[in-house]
C-alpha cells in the first residue's frame, strides 16, 4: 500500500506547525533578539526567491500566477523584515541602561 504524496506532505506540514509552536514559545527572552535576527536573514532569502518567481515569466502576460504569487511573497517578506527590525530595536532598547537626570 502506497501513501498518497499529498497526505504525506500534509502530515509533515501539520507536524511542523506543532514543532514550530513549541520551539518558538519555549525561547527565553534573552534569546529572542538573536532569533529575530535569524528570521530576518531567512526572510531576505525568501525575498530573493520571490523576485526570481516574480520575474520568471516567459510570456508577455504580466499578471501570471507565478508573478502574482512572487509579488505577494515580496510584499509579505518585506513586512516581516521591517517588523522584525522594529521588534529587535525594542528588545535592544530594553537592555540599555537609562540615563539619570542630574
Amino acid at each position: 500500500m502506497e501513501i498518497d504524496p499529498f497526505i504525506f506532505r500534509l502530515s509533515i506540514f501539520i507536524l511542523s506547525i506543532f514543532v514550530g509552536y513549541y520551539v518558538v514559545w519555549s525561547v527565553t527572552p534573552s534569546l529572542h533578539t538573536p532569533l529575530m535576527s535569524v528570521t530576518n536573514a531567512i526572510s531576505s532569502v525568501i525575498i530573493v526567491g520571490a523576485i526570481i518567481a516574480a520575474l520568471a515569466n516567459n510570456d508577455s502576460n504580466v499578471f501570471s500566477t507565478s508573478s502574482s504569487f512572487g509579488y505577494l511573497a515580496i510584499t509579505l517578506a518585506a513586512i516581516n523584515i521591517f517588523g522584525g527590525f522594529l521588534v529587535t530595536q525594542r528588545m535592544l532598547a530594553m537592555y540599555k541602561k537609562k540615563k539619570k537626570d542630574k
